[in-house]
């Protein structure tokens, strides 16, 4: 199953979920595991036509007992960058961070950013392209229309 992340401000935050109570890939019927690595890489693509994200992050980051297993689908297109250098709260990362350069940072800085701002905050930061409703539009159309 694949749906917009539903407490996310950002357009194109997937989460893509198996349709079985697991959270052990190794627990998954091989058909199950093709259909799953299909449709992230059909979903890989939509975001990338559509959005032209700079970095596209998949990532598994549950491990709560009950729930499904779950990839999360975040792309990090420029602006959204931008509005991370723009938060002076996130300055503090910069100090910590390896990166010398005032415009690098890695994707955990940013998933953070993401997560932090545009799932958590009352007030996300201001979007820059198509709005969710469309970006789902589009994906649904797009993604029918894919072949992997």
């Amino acid at each position: 199953m694949i749906n917009h992340r539903v407490d996310s401000a950002l357009p194109g935050y997937l989460i893509l979920a198996a349709r079985v109570p697991t959270n052990e890939l190794s627990s998954m019927r091989p058909r199950a595991l093709a259909q799953l690595g299909a449709l992230l890489a059909r979903a890989q693509k939509a975001l990338n036509l559509i959005l032209k994200p700079q970095h596209l992050y998949i990532g598994r980051y549950g491990h709560t007992a009950g729930h499904a297993l779950h990839f999360h689908m975040i792309p990090v297109c420029d602006w959204v960058r931008q509005s991370f250098f723009m938060d002076p709260r996130y300055r503090i990362l910069q100090g910590l961070s390896k990166h010398s350069a005032a415009d690098e940072t890695d994707g955990a800085e940013l998933t953070l950013y993401v997560w932090r701002e545009f799932c958590e905050s009352p007030n996300p930061p201001a979007i820059s392209g198509p709005p969710i409703h469309e970006v789902v539009a589009r994906l649904k159309v797009s993604m029918s229309d894919l072949k992997i």
